[in-house]
């Protein structure tokens, strides 16, 4: 499992961010047992949302030609360090260029079909070849300054958000030149410079690699309909390009940072969000590329945003797939609480009237306790899939309770009281395998591919573990032990997907197969169980078929969302009422906070109140 280390020695894999970064904040992390912090930067000089009307939470670095301006990660620091003496930071810094920049580049910039332009192009060389100048001078900078004792990694960020998506409104457009110029050299290395490989895919014999056209991506014209695989060709190809060029972008800026800091900073992004994020304009498809960077340590997503009680919160990617690259998962828990503020009103210079964050998912919870549970079904989860996070206290003071910063102090707590361990009898029986570019045949652009990914809600309730892999990391399900699988919104298999089918079942595995329109369930005696229409499945439904190939399930399916693995079992019931919890072996099972033990056997009960949830550890 990878693991953070600093300094050569296992570190809690957990940190605070604030968008704000005010002093009481950092001091109340660092009386929780917390010194491991994210600090925000930008070259650039707009807000991070293009379309909300936010301004710039910070001063910008890049302030013109050769001129850098580092006031304001020294005023970051400065603040951080007096609250904190022991605290390490990761700076996330957005790499968009600033407005003077795409003044002086027009070439460089998203052209719009109305002549005007929108944000500069990632396509463009030119501003990767820039900022990342600008990068490499601010790491050397930083590797030279005051601050290297105090930092440990630079988190490459881009586009809207930060999360290294395009900037667009209601449609995709870039008619720039050089979009157009890059399709067209990116085509000729997809096909090896064979035009008769590319005629046989986009099914048209006039096509060349100097008349090649970009597929019409721009959400313009949209369909309830799954594109034909005959005709589909070149938006597919488009969209594939799409995708890698943020990739390809990520991992441009991460070999700058491990050049710059001599390999010494750890590198991290946002991307990978396609459990979530179901329309491809955004970019979020070339995942399984960026794995195989060898610049890049982590990879960080927000939680599901369907932010309520009782429901898992998955993070947006494949997590199986990222760790079994050796990449560290690093999850933002910008969990909304009871206390959460709003930007309005802690910083009305950044949020003036009438933008957005006031409304909707940016509302916390009515009540403490529910806002407890929903933290520590944050922890739980990353305790059992073995991964980390950090604390997104956006605009600050929304852990500002001490019933929420003792849950933020257990993390720390747990860390080191309870040394990681694999347990591998708990290892998940259950593997689900997806197509992170499904939404490239999606004519709906995304409405049809979130119907099929709608299943991450059951699957969070059956009452067992499951590993979420790319299709691209089969070998490693085959190599998994696992009793069922579930092609999740593959439209086709391939052969090695179809051999491991028919293996797969052979060995007593159930497969199932979730296509555009039906649903097939393979069993071991060679039954096929033909579903049609059925897309989605209720958690009882696949409890159903877990119970039937015989995986071991914790607790009853469909009411409550359960994460167990790697010696830990949290619970989180919305209904709540007496659980009985059942082990998949005989063992010693304790309250990781206060040590009590629970019970000692194969399974125990307990009674829990409405929207909270129980930590619990094994111990052998």
């Amino acid at each position: 499992m990878p693991t953070l280390f600093v300094n050569g020695a296992p570190y809690p894999p957990y940190a605070y961010m604030s968008y704000l970064g005010d002093r009481p904040f950092y001091q109340e992390m660092e009386k929780a047992g917390l010194h491991l912090y994210n600090i925000p930067a930008y070259l650039g000089d707009r807000g991070i949302n293009s379309v909300s009307g936010i301004k710039p939470f910070r001063s910008p670095i890049w302030v013109g030609e050769n001129e850098l301006d580092y006031t304001s990660i020294c005023k970051d620091f400065d603040e951080l360090i007096a609250a904190d003496s022991n605290a390490l930071a990761i700076i996330r810094i957005h790499l968009d260029a600033p407005i003077w920049w795409e003044e002086l580049h027009p070439e460089s910039v998203s052209l719009q079909p109305d002549g005007s332009t929108f944000r500069t192009s990632m396509y463009s060389t030119r501003w990767r070849e820039d900022a990342g100048k600008v990068l490499a001078k601010l790491v050397k900078w930083l590797e030279r300054s005051p601050y290297a004792k105090h930092l440990i990694g630079i988190h490459v960020a881009g586009g809207f958000t930060e999360e290294w998506m395009y900037h667009f409104k209601e449609e995709f457009y870039d008619e720039s030149p050089l979009r157009l110029e890059s399709f067209r050299k990116w085509l000729r290395r997809r096909y090896a410079g064979d035009v008769k490989r590319l005629r046989t895919s986009w099914n048209r014999n006039d096509v060349t690699f100097e008349s090649a056209g970009l597929g019409d991506i721009s959400g313009k014209v949209r369909t309830d309909r799954w594109r034909d695989p005959d005709t589909a060709g070149q938006v597919f190809d488009t969209f594939v390009f799409h995708g890698e060029t943020t990739a390809d972008n990520i991992a441009y800026f991460c070999r700058i940072v491990k050049k710059a800091s001599r390999g010494r900073l750890l590198t991290g992004a946002f991307y990978g969000y396609h459990y979530f994020v179901s329309d491809l304009r955004r970019g979020h498809g070339s995942l399984s590329k960026l794995l195989r960077c060898p610049d890049l340590d982590y990879l960080s997503s927000p939680n599901d945003y369907r932010r309520v009680a009782g429901e898992d919160w998955a993070p947006f990617a494949a997590i199986k797939s990222v760790q079994l690259h050796g990449k560290l998962w690093l999850a933002e828990n910008d969990t909304r609480t009871s206390i959460t503020t709003m930007l309005r009103d802690r910083a009305p210079h950044i949020a003036p009237e009438g933008t957005a964050y006031t409304d909707g998912v940016w509302l916390g919870p009515e009540s403490m306790e529910e806002s407890e549970a929903l933290l520590w079904k944050n922890l739980g989860r990353m305790l059992a899939y073995g991964y980390g996070g950090w604390w997104f206290d956006m605009w600050g003071g929304w852990f500002s309770d001490p019933k929420l910063m003792h849950i933020i102090a257990s993390g720390q707590r747990f860390f080191e009281r309870y040394p990681d361990e694999s347990f591998p009898a708990m290892a998940p029986k259950v593997a689900v395998i997806v197509d992170e570019k499904l939404g490239a045949m999606d004519a709906s652009f995304g409405r049809l591919t979130d119907n099929l990914l709608h299943n991450r809600y059951a699957l969070g309730k059956i009452g067992a573990p499951y590993d979420l892999y790319l299709r691209e990391d089969l070998d490693a399900v085959k190599e998994g032990g696992y009793q069922v699988a579930w092609y999740m919104g593959l439209l086709s298999l391939t052969e090695n997907e179809q051999s491991y089918l028919d293996e797969a079942t052979n060995q007593g595995v159930w497969v199932v197969w979730t296509d555009g329109g039906q649903s097939r369930v393979y069993q071991p005696d060679g039954q096929v169980q033909q579903k049609e229409a059925k897309i989605h499945w209720d958690a009882l439904e696949i409890r159903d078929l877990l119970d039937r190939a015989g995986v071991h399930c914790y607790v009853d399916g469909g009411q409550d969302v359960l994460y167990a693995g790697r010696g830990w079992i949290c619970l989180h019931s919305a209904n709540g009422g007496d659980k009985l919890i059942r082990l998949p072996f005989k063992t010693k099972v304790v309250d990781p906070d206060s040590k009590e033990t629970i019970a000692m056997g194969d399974s125990f009960e307990i009674t829990m109140k409405a929207k909270s949830t129980r930590i619990f550890k094994i111990v052998q």
